[in-house]
């Protein structure tokens, strides 16, 4: 052990860029990071770690999801060199890590004391590692469930199924649905990004049996199955779902659970941080969880991390890395919840966090449910048929930011009720079609 951290140190000085260690001035560390609560308090006590690190100074690029993902994309991909951090997901990491673009973060593991990357949840640690190293570090990790009222759901005279179907959310969404007194049956997603809307959407067409394209790379889109997945999500969301529906993303809908003006909320694990916060949320210790809802498949829940990576193109890798190993560590977990609160403790990164005293008494409700959820989630079969690509609610190829994007744009039109779901389907069965093509040649 003494050896292999001798090593380590030694390929840290060795890939330490000009001005990074020590010297008469300070480093300048600037952070691309998105605007999610959690992020928001990583902010808020970064102060702390400037506070032991004088040297190092930093400034947080703070942008909503969809802006954060094409700006740092940009940035990356053109070598731009602005950022030293990025807040990127397991989407992006396997392959911008094979592009070159990323820094293998496993050597300044290896270094650091008491980092122990051995402690994130493995299918986490492994959706952000390429050929044996990782090139992010995990800040929070999630899979989607199903959160509802569990007074709503009594008062109505229903049960919440163990392992629910979509048609019964759908069923219990209608008799839920109040709008008389501001409550909505169900909130999803219906915002255009491929992070937005087709986040949950794709978990939906997944257990229907859709798929974006078969094993020769032909577009699937306006298959059955996927018309037939689409078109429930459009008319569930359009009959029980939240006003506005086609311009909400996670943070809507965040915002309208915890204000109990939805009954059922089915999104990110990671949505706890928030909905259990008595500081945050009206309905925390009201609310009960459930699986992913499924179809034709066993499960459904997607798998993504938000993670902190260190582009090639960074001058001040030892500083970056000291900043994140900060904020992706054991510790920090245990100084959000003993200064902020144990519910915005960062779930579903570390095991060890749910082996916290503090954080396990009050994740009680929802622990097993997110773990066994992320256990779960298979990227490498994500649908009822094979497919030629990996990645549960996207499609881990270049071409899905842009291809996702444009399809959850017809996706959102058709809930605004803009377009019907056939055109939608058809206009994103060409979008598609044209990227399988490069892949049939």
């Amino acid at each position: 052990m003494a050896v292999a951290a001798a090593t380590a140190l030694s390929l840290l000085t060795s890939c330490a860029g000009a001005g990074e260690l020590g010297g008469s001035g300070s480093t300048n560390l600037t952070v691309a990071i998105v605007a999610n609560p959690q992020m928001k308090d990583a902010i808020q006590l970064s102060k702390q770690f400037t506070a032991d690190h004088p040297d190092i100074n930093l400034r947080f690029v703070t942008l909503p999801e969809n802006e954060a993902r094409a700006k740092i994309t940009a940035s990356v991909a053109t070598q731009g060199g602005e950022y030293d951090i990025a807040m990127i997901s397991n989407y992006e990491t396997p392959q911008w890590a094979q592009n070159g673009w990323l820094t293998n973060l496993t050597p300044y593991m290896s270094a650091s004391p008491d980092y122990d990357a051995n402690d994130f949840v493995p299918s986490i640690r492994d959706s952000v590692s390429y050929q044996g190293g990782m090139y992010a570090a995990p800040f929070y990790g999630e899979s989607s469930f199903l959160a509802y009222r569990k007074d709503l759901v009594a008062k109505a005279g229903l049960t919440m199924p163990a392992h629910p179907t979509w048609p019964q959310v759908a069923a219990m969404a209608a008799k839920l649905n109040d709008p008389s007194h501001g409550v909505s049956g169900i909130c999803l997603r219906g915002l255009p990004g491929w992070g937005e809307v087709l986040a949950p959407l794709d978990t939906v067409i997944n257990t229907y049996g859709g798929r974006w394209f078969d094993q020769k790379w032909n577009a699937q889109l306006t298959s059955p199955e996927v018309k037939q997945a689409v078109q429930f999500y459009v008319n569930t969301v359009q009959k029980y779902g939240e006003p506005g529906a086609a311009i909400s993303g996670f943070s809507e809908c965040v915002t309208q659970f915890s204000q109990g003006q939805v009954a059922m909320w089915y999104d990110a694990t990671s949505m706890v941080s928030t909905i259990e916060d008595p500081a945050n949320s009206k309905v925390a210790g009201k609310i009960g969880y459930a699986p992913a809802p499924v179809v034709k498949t066993p499960a459904s829940g997607w798998l993504y991390t938000w993670a902190l990576g260190i582009p090639s193109t960074s001058k001040n890798k030892e500083a970056a890395w000291q900043f994140i190993q900060w904020m992706t560590n054991k510790k920090y977990m245990t100084t959000v919840g003993s200064q902020l609160g144990w519910a915005r403790v960062p779930p579903g990164s570390r095991l060890s966090t749910y082996q916290i005293p503090q954080y396990a008494a009050i994740a009680k409700p929802y622990a097993e449910a997110t773990l066994s959820a992320m256990r779960a989630a298979d990227q490498a079969h994500p649908t009822a048929e094979p497919v030629p690509y990996q990645g549960i609610q996207f499609v881990r190829i270049p071409e899905f930011q842009d291809l996702g994007t444009r399809v959850s744009q017809q996706i959102a039109a058709a809930i605004a009720g803009n377009i019907t779901v056939d055109q939608a389907l058809q206009q994103s069965q060409q979008y598609a079609e044209t990227v399988g093509e490069t892949y049939r040649q």
